[in-house]
C-alpha cells in the first residue's frame, strides 16, 4: 500500500491504513482480487475483508473508538471473526468470578480472549496459525487451563464453490475458513461437575436499513425453534418465521438476541443488506446430539441446556447509548466434556459475495431454498 495514497471510509483500505497504526504486524491474506485481515495483536481476529482489494467496501465492523482505551468489562475493537469462549453466564461461567452477582458490573471477558496478543506460529500468503495459552477461573472456582488454536485460511473461487456446492460467476466474493481448537492441557478432566468450556466464534458486521438476516432451522425438530427473549423480547415485527427460514431485522437500531438450540439448528446462516448488495453466508459445525452450554446470566436454567446458533442485533441502550451499530452472527462449539492433553475443535467460514441481484438470486435458492425478494420484504 503506497503511503501517500488515501482511501476513502468504508473501503479496506481506509481500515487497514487505520488497523495497522494499532498493530504494525497486521497479516493480509490474499487470493486473486480478494483479502481478509488478522491481527494476532489482538487475539486473533479477522478484523476485515474484501472482494476487490483495498478499494473494495470493508465487510468486517471495527469500533475505532475501543482503541487505545482500556474497558474493564470488553475491549470492543470489533472484527468480522473473533475467537471466544463460553459459557458467558451460568454456574460455570467464565466472566463472573464465584460467587459474584450477574450483573453488568462484574462481568469481565477474560484478557486471553479480550486484550492479550496471541502468537503467530506459521503464516503463508493465504493461511495464518494462532495460538494463546490461558488459565481461566470458572464460576465454580475451577480453573481450567487451555491451550487455544486458530488457523485462518482465505478461499480461492473454486475452494468457495466446493464448500458451498454452486456456481459464483458473474460475483465478486472473498471467503475464509477458521479451524478453532481448545485442548485441555491441566490435570483433571472437563466433566458437568467442573463446568467445561465451549468455543464461541462471533461475526461483527456493519449493518444497513435493508440488512436482515436469514437463519435456517429444521422444521421437525422438537421444542421450540428459537429463544428470543436473551435481552428482553423481540417485537414481532422484527422476527419471523417461513418455511423452515428464520427472519430478523439487522438494522443496529434495536437490541436483541436470539438462539436456536442443537435439534433445529442447520449448519448454515445468512444475511442479505439490499442496500449495498451484499450476500454474507456462513457455513459452522453443528452436532444436533451434543451438549450444548446455557449462556445466560442466571444460576436457574440447566447449565447443560443451550443454543447451536445465535444472531444479534445492536441499538441503543436505556440511557441512549450505544456501542455500534453491527449486528453478528455466532456460533459455538459443544461442551468440550475432554480429559487432559485431548482437543476440541470448531469450524466456520465465512464468505461475502457481491454482483448483479439475478446471480446472487440464483445463489441463495441454491444455499437456502429461499430468494432475496422474500428476504428483502417479510419483516
Amino acid at each position: 500500500m503506497d503511503k501517500d495514497e488515501t482511501f476513502m471510509e468504508g473501503s479496506f483500505g481506509y481500515d487497514i491504513d487505520f488497523l495497522k497504526k494499532w498493530d504494525s504486524n497486521l497479516i493480509i491474506l490474499k487470493s486473486e482480487n480478494a483479502s481478509v485481515a488478522v491481527s494476532g495483536k489482538y487475539q486473533g481476529k479477522v478484523f476485515t475483508s474484501s472482494v476487490s482489494g483495498n478499494d473494495g467496501r470493508s465487510m468486517g465492523w471495527i469500533n475505532y473508538d475501543a482503541f487505545g482505551k482500556t474497558d474493564p468489562h470488553m475491549n470492543a475493537y470489533g472484527g468480522e471473526s473473533r475467537f471466544w469462549l463460553g459459557p458467558e453466564g451460568n454456574a460455570y461461567s467464565l466472566f463472573f468470578k464465584p460467587e459474584a452477582e450477574m450483573t453488568f458490573e462484574n462481568w469481565k471477558t477474560p484478557p486471553p480472549i479480550d486484550s492479550e496478543d496471541w502468537d503467530v506460529t506459521e503464516e503463508s500468503e493465504t493461511s495464518v496459525a494462532l495460538e494463546r495459552t490461558m488459565d481461566i477461573e470458572n464460576y465454580a472456582g475451577h480453573k481450567l487451563n487451555i491451550r487455544a488454536q486458530r488457523i485462518v485460511k482465505i478461499l480461492s473461487a473454486e475452494q468457495m464453490e466446493e464448500l458451498l456446492g454452486i456456481q459464483t460467476k458473474g460475483v465478486k466474493s472473498v471467503g475464509y475458513k477458521t479451524k478453532n481448537t481448545i485442548t485441555n492441557i491441566g490435570g483433571f478432566e472437563w466433566t458437568k461437575s467442573t463446568g467445561a468450556p465451549c468455543i464461541w466464534i462471533l461475526d461483527m458486521f456493519p449493518p444497513s436499513e435493508e440488512t436482515t438476516i436469514f437463519i435456517p432451522y429444521k422444521k421437525e425438530g422438537t421444542g421450540p425453534i428459537a429463544t428470543t427473549d436473551y435481552f428482553g423480547k423481540i417485537a414481532e415485527d422484527r422476527i419471523g418465521y417461513d418455511d423452515g427460514i428464520l427472519f430478523f431485522k439487522a438494522d443496529g437500531k434495536s437490541r436483541g438476541k436470539l438462539g436456536i438450540p442443537p435439534q433445529r439448528a442447520t449448519s448454515m446462516a445468512g444475511s442479505y443488506d439490499a442496500s449495498n448488495n451484499v450476500l454474507t453466508i456462513t457455513l459452522f459445525d453443528v452436532d444436533s446430539d451434543a451438549t450444548y452450554l446455557n449462556q445466560e446470566w442466571n444460576l436457574e436454567g440447566e447449565p447443560f441446556l443451550g443454543d447451536a446458533v445465535n444472531a444479534y442485533n445492536d441499538g441503543p441502550l436505556e440511557d441512549g447509548s450505544q456501542m455500534g451499530p453491527f449486528y453478528e452472527l455466532e456460533s459455538v462449539s459443544p461442551a468440550a466434556f475432554i480429559k487432559p492433553n485431548e482437543s476440541l475443535s470448531h469450524n466456520h467460514a465465512v464468505f461475502h459475495l457481491t454482483g448483479k441481484k439475478e446471480n446472487l438470486e440464483q445463489i441463495v435458492e441454491e444455499v437456502f431454498g429461499t430468494t432475496l425478494e422474500l428476504i428483502t420484504n417479510f419483516l
